[in-house]
C-alpha cells in the first residue's frame, strides 16, 4: 500500500472517529430548547438594547418563560406583541402593570456618619466596611445606581439618589447594583410609599437619623383601607389595599411617607 493511500486511510479514520465523538457528545449533552422561549423571542423586537435588565432579547425571553420577568419591562414592545406575549404566558393585560424604581431611604444629610470616605462606588464601600453610616440600612450615597441606569432616570441629590419616574422603565439595573437593597421596583400606579428600610427600634433610629421611621403606628391607625402594617418596627404599605388617598402622609411625625411624583423629588 502506498504512502498516499495509508495517509488517506488514517485521515479518513480520524475523521470518522471525531465525527462519532462529536455526535455522541451532542446526543449526550444536548438540552432541549423550550418551545415557549422560541415563541416569546419571536415576538420581542430583537433590538438587544438591554433596557429590560437582561443582556439581550434571548435572555429576556428565558426570564419571561421562567416567570421571573413581565412583558412591561420591554420598552420597545408593540401593543399587539404585548397582547400576544400575555396570551402565551397566561396573563391578563391588567396583570402586566408598569413598575418603577423607588428609593426606600430618606436619610441623606440627616443620617449620622461614622466616617467620611473617598470611595466612589457603593459596592466597594459595602465590601470593605459594610457602611459608613450609623444607620445600617441607610443609602450609601455614592451613586452606583446613577451610573448603572441606561436611561438617565436617576441623579444624585444631596447624598440620595432621586428617580425621574417619567424616564424610569423599571429595568431593575439600579436594584441589582444597590448593596443595601434599598432600591425596589414598585407599581407605578401605587404612589404612596415609606422611604425607609430600617427595622431598628424607634429610639435607635432617632439617634442615627432625623427622618427614619420609628414605628409609631400613627399611619397604621389613620389608614381607612387598613393598608399599612408595622413589620419589625417598620411601616409597610400593602399595594393591593392602598388607594393612594395620602392620608398617612401628613400624619407621619417623621415625614418619611411620600407620594411619588413623576419627576425628581429632592428628599434631603
Amino acid at each position: 500500500m502506498s504512502n498516499q493511500a495509508t495517509a488517506g486511510l488514517v485521515l479518513g479514520g480520524l475523521g470518522l472517529f471525531f465525527g462519532l465523538f462529536l455526535t455522541y457528545f451532542f446526543l449526550k449533552f444536548h438540552v432541549e430548547e423550550n418551545p415557549l422561549v422560541a415563541s416569546l423571542l419571536s415576538l420581542l423586537p430583537g433590538a438587544n438594547c438591554g433596557a429590560c435588565g437582561e443582556a439581550g432579547c434571548a435572555g429576556f425571553a428565558q426570564k419571561l418563560a421562567e416567570g421571573k420577568a413581565i412583558p412591561a419591562r420591554c420598552v420597545a414592545l408593540s401593543q399587539e406583541n404585548r397582547k400576544q406575549l400575555c396570551q402565551l404566558l397566561g396573563l391578563s393585560e391588567t396583570e402586566v402593570k408598569a413598575v418603577v424604581a423607588r428609593v426606600f431611604c430618606s436619610g441623606g444629610v440627616s443620617a449620622v456618619r461614622r466616617f467620611t470616605t473617598n470611595l466612589q462606588d457603593c459596592r466597594a464601600l459595602h465590601a470593605l466596611f459594610d457602611t459608613h453610616l450609623a444607620c445600617p440600612s441607610g443609602c450609601l450615597g455614592l451613586g452606583s445606581c446613577v451610573r448603572s441606569c441606561p436611561f438617565g432616570a436617576i441623579r444624585m441629590g444631596r447624598l440620595l439618589p432621586e428617580v425621574d419616574e417619567k424616564k424610569c422603565v423599571g429595568c431593575g439595573r439600579c436594584v441589582e447594583v444597590c448593596p443595601k437593597e434599598i432600591i425596589k421596583l414598585t407599581l407605578l400606579e401605587k404612589k404612596v410609599y415609606v422611604a425607609c428600610s430600617s427595622h431598628d427600634r424607634g429610639a435607635t433610629v432617632m439617634k442615627v437619623c432625623k427622618i427614619g421611621c420609628i414605628g409609631c403606628g400613627r399611619c397604621v391607625r389613620i389608614c381607612p383601607e387598613k393598608a399599612i402594617t408595622l413589620e419589625n418596627n417598620l411601616a409597610v404599605i400593602d399595594p393591593e389595599r392602598c388607594t393612594n388617598c395620602g392620608r398617612c402622609v401628613p400624619e407621619c411625625p417623621r415625614k418619611v411617607i411620600f407620594v411619588a411624583p413623576e419627576v425628581y423629588q429632592p428628599l434631603a
